[in-house]
Order: structure tokens, then sequence, then C-alpha cells
């Protein structure tokens, strides 16, 4: 096709120039002995990144999915209890690694479009008299729904009822795009991607481990770092003390790194917050587009829909999937299909990483046409409309407030 193709999937995400060609370098010695000078500042910045001082970044050859596995089998042992919510595809696989791994999985089941509610692991926890309940997993953004959950309130609660139980985040598609802090959450391990809010390729499955985690790692297995026993691949302590020195216990994806290293300069360069209050941003102009169609988002909750992601409903006489395939075929735009329960119910909009207002505008037109193949109705340019009049609103009060 003529023109660039337009990447609007929540993941793998647009990536910069300016990491491509910071990973565009001679392979080269991962046992050098200078690595060291360039693993441990970028390790220490990761640790800005999560927003924690006393907790530790953990980077692994692998994806999302890897870092989940690697919390469950650094803490956990069959039979343990741990407690989890699904509310769509990814929650769902969490609690199922969790059972694949033979643990003792309780599932707050949700309707995916809905948020697990405070209430509902207050209510798990509060019969637990004997804190048998070893971890609390919880996915802060729902890629396939576009549904967020509140950890803070999660940690609060917890707090509140002074249950021990670890808390574990799945932060594959929020951490980096929307507001995390590892620390003032007391949040025991945290997960992401280098391919979404990193605005990498896939490869990196990064993961915050707090201090509290480490101690019981080691004391766990009744080891120093790297001796026995311990999670193979996935051991965290055996990674830890390599990474002390500024190396690998195996080969590093090297070029990834490299990467890493860029994509963390920006996001600094920006300021987190400025990254936060851009994605909500361009969320909120996706959503105002959705409204002018005459559409519906996934998420039934304002207070809960994603910063990141928007799953469109297109309603029970159509197919998501005939959107999908118009906006790829004919116009060369890329959005998300529905996963498991919403297979064929929604098209997903991402809007994270790399993005600002026109090309988010990009996608809205380019919906704009599928829908129009498929016959959907509404009125055409309503979307794309209503989002310039907010991002043209927005733009108007920054400039107001700069003078």
């Amino acid at each position: 096709m003529i023109g660039n193709r337009t990447l609007a999937v929540p993941g793998p995400t647009n990536m910069p120039p300016r990491i491509a060609s910071a990973m565009a370098v001679p392979l080269e010695d991962h046992r050098a002995p200078d690595m060291a000078d360039f693993i441990l500042p970028l390790l220490a910045d990761l640790k800005q990144i999560f927003r924690t001082q006393t907790g530790t970044v953990l980077v692994f050859p692998g994806s999302g999915t890897g870092g989940w596995e690697a919390a469950l089998r650094n803490t956990l042992d069959a039979g343990d209890r741990v407690l989890g919510a699904s509310f769509g595809q990814f929650s769902m696989l969490w609690m199922d690694m969790c059972r694949q791994l033979g643990l003792n999985a309780t599932t707050i089941e949700c309707n995916w479009g809905d948020a697990p509610t405070i209430d509902a692991y207050r209510r798990v926890l509060e019969a637990d008299k004997s804190h048998s309940i070893k971890a609390v997993l919880v996915c802060q953004n729902e890629t396939a729904t576009g549904v967020t959950t509140d950890v803070a309130a999660i940690r609060r609660m917890m707090d509140d009822l002074g249950h021990p139980a670890m808390l574990f985040v799945d932060g594959v598609s929020s951490i980096a795009a929307i507001e995390f802090n590892m620390d003032a959450w007391g949040v025991d391990i945290a997960v992401a991607g280098s391919q979404k809010g990193f605005m990498m390729p896939t490869g990196l499955a990064i993961v915050g481990v707090s201090e509290r985690v480490m101690q019981n790692v080691q004391e766990r297995t009744g080891r120093i770092y790297g001796r026995s026993g311990g999670c193979g691949y996935w051991d965290f302590a055996t990674m830890a003390e390599a990474n002390s020195t500024g190396y690998f216990p195996y080969t590093p994806a090297m070029t990834l790194l490299h990467g890493l290293r860029e994509s963390v300069d920006m996001l600094q360069e920006e300021g987190l917050d400025n990254v936060f209050a851009r994605h909500n941003r361009l969320a909120e102009g996706v959503r105002r587009a959705v409204h002018g169609w005459g559409l519906r988002p996934c998420a039934t909750d304002p207070a809960t829909v994603s910063d990141t992601v928007t799953a469109i409903v297109v309603g029970d006489r159509h197919d998501a999937n005939a959107v999908i395939r118009s906006a790829y075929r004919n116009y060369g735009v890329s959005f998300g299909g529905g996963l498991g329960a919403v297979t064929g119910k929604v098209f997903r909009i991402g809007h994270l990483g790399w993005l600002n207002e026109t090309m988010v505008l990009q996608a809205l037109g380019g919906a704009e046409l599928a829908m129009r193949d498929v016959g959907i109705a509404f009125e055409p340019g309503s979307g794309v409309g209503a989002a310039v009049t907010y991002f043209t609103e927005q733009q108007a009060t920054s400039l107001m407030a700069a003078e």
C-alpha cells in the first residue's frame, strides 16, 4: 500500500525512531569489563519509573506472561491460596496460570466490562481469618475490555483488615502510561512489558519486586543469593545477585536493553506526571469520539475506563471483526480485536506509548471509514469532530495556563 500503516492496537505500540536507532548497534560482549557502567544506571532509573526507592527492578528476556509466572514461582508453593479477579482475557489468564501451577486460586468473577469492586476483595479477605491467602492479584488495566482497577484502594483495604497477603499487580498495559506508585501503594510485585508504555518491541519482562519479597525469596529457600534451589530461568535471587554487579546470570537481550535505556530517558525527559496527563487527554478524546458515534465503551463505569485502550461495542447487529478487517485491508489501520467473551463484539483502539493528538485522529478517521464500510450508522465526522473539539479546547486551556 502507499503511505504508512497506522498502528492503533494496545500493544505493540508505535516505536519512536530514537529507540529504533538506539537498538541499531553492533552486537557486543555482554560480559565486557565496562558493562556495569551501562547496566547499573539503567536498573536504578527503572526504579524511578516504577516509583520505588526500596524495591528492585529485574529485567528478564520474555513477555508480560513470563513476568506473571516469575511472580508466582518465586513466592508461592503448590497448594498456597491466592485471590484474584477475572474481568477480561488477561486477568482470567493470570488466574488460569495460578491453577496450572498448582495454586489454590479463589477468583472473583465479574462481567466483562465491569471492574472488580473493593468490597468483593474485602469479603473474601475478611472471611480469611487464618490468613491462608498468601497473595492478592490485581490487574490494574484489563487490556481486553479497557477497564481499570484501583490498586491503591485495594492496598488501603488490605491494610485496614491487617491482612498480610502480598499484593501483585499486572501493570503490563499501565506502567509507564498511567499512574503507578509501587512504594506508596504497597505493591509487592509489579509486572510490565517492553511493548506497551515503554514503546519498544516485545521481548522484555520488567518486574518490580518489593524489599520484603526479596527478603522472603531468600528465606523461603534457605539459601544465599544464587546458591541452590530457586526457580531456574525466572529466579529473582539469582538475577538480583548478578545485577548487583552490573551483569546477568545468562545472556541478556542487549539490543533491547539499549532500547530500554532510550525509553527510560524519553519518559524521564517528558516527566512521568506529564506522561500520565497526556495519556488521559488522548484517551478522553477517543471516548468523546465513541460518544459522538452513538456507541459506547465496553467499560460500564466511567470511573474505571482505561487511559491506554478503549474497547468499543458495535452492537448486536454488527460484527466488530468486520470493522477490523475493513480498517486493515482497505485503509491500512490496525485495531485490536475482541478476545474471549467479547470476540466479535468490540474492536479496540490502543492509545498509549509514543502517541499524540494527530496520531489519535488518524486512528479515529480509519475507524469511521471502516464503520461506514460495514454499515454501522453514524454521522460521518461526528467522532473525529468531537475529538478535535476536545483536543483544541484542551490546547487553548493549556496555553492560557502558561501565560
